[in-house]
């Protein structure tokens, strides 16, 4: 079975929710369907899709992610938005849902890649990191002291 999404940044998707964008099937008779997602950097793609357990190997605009009998190319339109074709052992119930543990995977790699920036960039904001705290949802609280200054 073949199937397509197009993943829809968060915004975009909240748009087309109320212009009734709905499953369909493109030329090839493929399923194709609409993905609300926040996927937008391709190295935090690419780390969420290995996060998923996937093979993956990104070039020329890229990705190919590979599971145990479900294959995945995404690729980035002209518009910035990614569109993922799924081959293999797959139906639209089964995308949607890889789609979804992916853009989740895709979360937590932002909040990584925040985190990371936060604690590089403070001691030359003035700041210095106190405390760090993970709370059972996978929040992180920050506390950070302003260095003296007089």
């Amino acid at each position: 079975m073949s199937v397509s999404l197009i993943l829809l940044p968060l915004a975009v998707a909240a748009v087309a929710a109320t212009h009734g964008a709905t499953a369909g099937r493109d030329r090839e008779g493929h399923v194709v369907c609409e993905v609300q997602t926040r996927m937008r950097d391709e190295t935090l793609l690419v780390a969420a899709l290995r996060d998923t357990d996937a093979a993956v190997v990104a070039e020329r605009g890229e990705i190919t992610a590979d599971w145990a009998g479900v294959c995945a190319v995404f690729r980035r339109a002209e518009d910035g938005i990614w569109s993922a074709h799924f081959t293999g052992d797959v139906d639209e119930r089964r995308a949607v849902e890889a789609v979804r543990a992916i853009d989740a995977a895709y979360g937590r790699q932002v909040q990584r890649a925040v985190l990371e920036r936060l604690r590089e960039q403070a001691p030359a904001a003035g700041l210095r990191l106190e405390s760090e705290q993970v709370t059972e949802d996978a929040a992180v609280r920050l506390v950070f002291a302003v260095e003296g200054r007089s």
